[in-house]
């Protein structure tokens, strides 16, 4: 029997990787992780998830105070933007976090391979300098922005995620192309920060793959903030001159074209799977049409020993179903049984209100069968009104015959952590009835949750 340098190598240190290094070490595996970027934690940590909340947060803070939403508490203020210290703050969490992960490979005795990694072939890995060997290899390498053709980045006027997070100073005009959740989190940060932002979408709505109500109130509810959109419209080109970008849109179903000018451009309209460098070859390995990494159920590429995870494979690019795929995989590794029930991954949009929803949309029930629908709006929920957040509602998708629920929607200021609540409920199997008959404290913003579950049956009580 041939020997290995490891039981398992990881590449890639993102969500899913350090997770499922992590996971093999636990499980008694000698484990590797390969990860090329001077910190540990891949995009999520360093220029993604982690980042944009920071700066989400503070910016929220400063919206509510320069916008008036203090004083009608009777708090008052005259906020001044020192935007050097909200970029600080994002840093030191942003430190603090990859730290964190760096800690936690030596306390489970993870060797951290430093450098990019290349198949020599399914057992052997080039990583930097240094060839290894592994029994086990998992492809994690994560995802990058999908460029726009014919647009450069230059990360000063025109800027992808990573350099929306970097800006020096506040734009006049930031022009954000794309209308879905990266697009849409770091538009509202520039926005509240007193940028003028106008969001293009090709599509003719926002948030593509949510439920429509909710990308019909996102829309109305954005634009009420002063974000203004272009939908069904596409950027055919940008020029940049002197600092200063000149847009040419036109619409997605054919007309003339008109020109717009930004001191900022966003680019962001998706991201495509990192498999370049890799040498996929030589593992006897190929992508999909979408670039992707085809696996089995179990997350076995088809050349034995090699598996794969995260925003490589298909399925939604979330930092928390990769993570969930690196503890399956790395439980499979060890002979033991992973399982990621991919019917039951919320989404989370981190505006002001949240966005998020678990299972299928409406459109996408109905398409199934018969179904049920409760719908019940924050403005009726007693803990919203007592913090002034009117907007939003809470929607219970349920399945017409067996009651079972098979969506949850909401809008509403926590929205991302009440759609908890309802992936829990589904994965055991809940009915909407199970969710009515739960009692849920008061006041509390989950009550809403509570009361769309009895509006399947027609019975809330607060409307």
């Amino acid at each position: 029997m041939a020997e290995f340098d490891y039981d398992v190598l990881v590449i890639g240190a993102g969500p899913g990787g350090y997770v499922a290094a992590i996971r093999a070490a636990q499980l008694g595996l000698k484990t590797a992780c390969a990860e090329s970027r001077e910190t540990l934690g891949g995009t999520c940590l360093n220029v993604g998830c982690i980042p944009s909340k920071a700066m989400l947060h503070a910016s929220e803070y400063f919206d509510a105070a320069a916008n008036g939403a203090m004083e009608k508490m009777g708090i008052k203020v005259s906020p001044k933007l020192d935007l050097d210290t909200m970029h600080a703050q994002r840093k030191d969490a942003v430190k603090q976090l990859t730290g964190g992960i760096e800690f936690l490979f030596k306390k489970n005795k993870v060797t951290w391979l430093k450098g990019r990694a290349s198949f020599e072939d399914a057992h052997k890995v080039k990583v930097g300098d240094e060839t290894v060997t592994a029994k086990n290899v998992v492809i994690a390498t994560g995802s990058s922005v999908t460029p726009l053709p014919g647009v450069e980045i230059d990360q000063k006027v025109v800027v992808d995620s990573t350099g929306a997070l970097e800006l020096p100073k506040v734009p006049k005009h930031m022009v954000v192309i794309g209308g879905g959740v990266i697009g849409l989190e770091l538009g509202s940060v520039w926005r509240r920060l007193g940028a003028k932002v106008t969001c293009v979408e090709f599509l003719d709505q926002i948030l593509p793959g949510f439920d429509g109500d909710v990308r019909k109130e996102s829309n109305k509810i954005f634009k009420k903030q002063g974000i203004e959109f272009k939908l069904g419209t596409k950027v055919t080109e940008v020029k940049v001159k002197g600092g200063k970008a000149t847009l040419t849109l036109e619409p997605a179903k054919g007309g003339d074209a008109e020109t717009m000018e930004a001191d900022c451009v966003l680019v962001s309209i998706g991201r495509k799977p990192n498999t370049d460098g890799l040498a996929l070859d030589k593992a006897g390995l190929e992508t999909n049409q979408r670039g992707q990494i085809e696996i089995d159920h179990d997350f076995r590429t088809k050349t034995d020993g090699v598996w794969a995870i995260g925003d490589v494979v298909p399925g939604p690019m979330l930092a928390h179903k990769a993570e969930d795929e690196g503890i399956a995989v790395a439980e499979n590794i060890a002979g033991q049984t992973g399982i990621v029930n991919h019917d039951v991954i919320p989404s989370v949009v981190y505006t002001w209100p949240e966005v998020a929803g678990v299972g299928l949309t409406e459109e996408a029930a109905k398409e199934k069968g018969d179904v049920k629908v409760g719908k019940f709006p924050m403005l009726a929920n007693s803990r919203a009104k007592t913090n002034h957040e009117p907007d939003g509602f809470v929607k219970v998708i349920a399945d017409a015959k067996t009651d079972r629920v098979l969506g949850v929607w909401c809008i509403a200021s926590v929205a991302g952590t009440m759609i908890a609540q309802a992936a829990q409920a589904m994965e055991f199997g809940a009915t909407s009835e199970d969710i009515a008959y739960t009692c849920h404290a008061h006041p509390t913003h989950s009550e809403a949750i509570k009361e769309a579950a009895m509006a399947v049956t027609g019975k809330p009580i607060h409307i």
